[in-house]
């Protein structure tokens, strides 16, 4: 048995009209794969050319080790130059990545490479994001904590995407106070014994190649798994729908910092009791 997946629809090219219609106001998912053949990175941008253009630049390293109380709000696991992490991931699988890797401060010549696309919705031009990560590396199922429309755009390399409206928080086994499931879920072959309300969720699933563009709705949960070494790019526009962007103001103003607290006070504990009560929590809903 497997997750019950839906491909997400793809579209060679799309007008502004027919993404906000089609795509936007539904707040449905889709793949664009020649939105951005006009820009210098669809020809620039592969794991050379960043190591050529960053590689003396020191970059935070992320794994999948389960999250500890001792853990910093997205404090890194590593750092590494980016050459010699370019190198690890051409070199041999590792569980490294970067992610949220602002490329308007660290490398500032790079933004002379993409142009800003006119998709009917307001791009937050200071947060331009890049994500990178070796083979079989991947990211927790996650959602954003500010829900924003994301528009994902990747480079060299595939990735598989999976996705799920918050609709489906119920089933996904979330952590409480946080923007997580459960660590030890392998979304890419859950077992479904042990987390049996993964089988009542309904999300969606692709995989990237160079230059394709992916949309995800606001607030969607998504789970990265590197097929091949690759990079990302993410541009986003903030929340629209007024109780996303209530939860957005939680999240960044009083639930980040409840959960810091509580680590604090409870240590260890804390995260313990967080991980058996998502168990509770979704299986209740079988």
């Amino acid at each position: 048995m497997s997750l019950k997946l839906v491909e997400i629809p793809r579209v060679d090219t799309i007008t502004k009209e027919d993404f906000l219609e089609n795509y936007f106001k539904p707040q449905k998912p889709v793949v664009i794969g020649n939105a951005i053949t006009d820009w210098p990175a669809f020809s620039k941008w592969n794991l050379d050319y960043m190591k050529s253009v960053a590689g003396n630049k020191i970059v935070p390293l992320y794994d999948d080790r389960p999250v500890q109380h001792k853990d910093g709000f997205n404090e890194p696991h590593a750092t590494m130059k980016m050459a010699a992490y370019i190198d690890l991931l051409k070199s041999k699988p590792t569980k490294y990545r970067i992610f949220l890797w602002n490329i308007l401060k660290e490398v500032p010549a790079l933004q002379n490479d993409y142009i800003f696309p006119d998709f009917g919705l307001k791009l937050m031009k200071g947060l331009p994001m890049l994500f990178f990560g070796g083979k079989d590396s991947h990211t927790f199922m996650h959602y954003d904590i500010d829900l924003g429309n994301i528009f994902h755009f990747h480079f060299d390399g595939e990735k598989e995407c999976i996705l799920f409206p918050q609709s489906e928080t119920k089933f996904l086994y979330k952590v409480p106070h946080s923007l997580i499931t459960h660590e030890s879920i392998d979304f890419s072959n859950p077992d479904f014994r042990k987390w049996p309300a993964l089988k009542q969720a309904i999300g969606y699933r692709t995989k990237l190649s160079h230059g394709e563009v992916l949309y995800m709705p606001e607030g969607y949960w998504h789970y990265m798994k590197y097929i091949t070494p690759g990079f990302s790019m993410s541009l986003r526009s903030m929340a629209k729908n007024p109780k996303n962007i209530s939860k957005a103001i939680y999240n960044v103003l009083i639930m980040r910092y409840y959960d810091v607290l509580m680590r604090k006070i409870k240590g260890q504990k804390w995260i313990d009791e967080k991980n058996e009560r998502a168990i509770v929590n979704s299986n209740k809903n079988l």
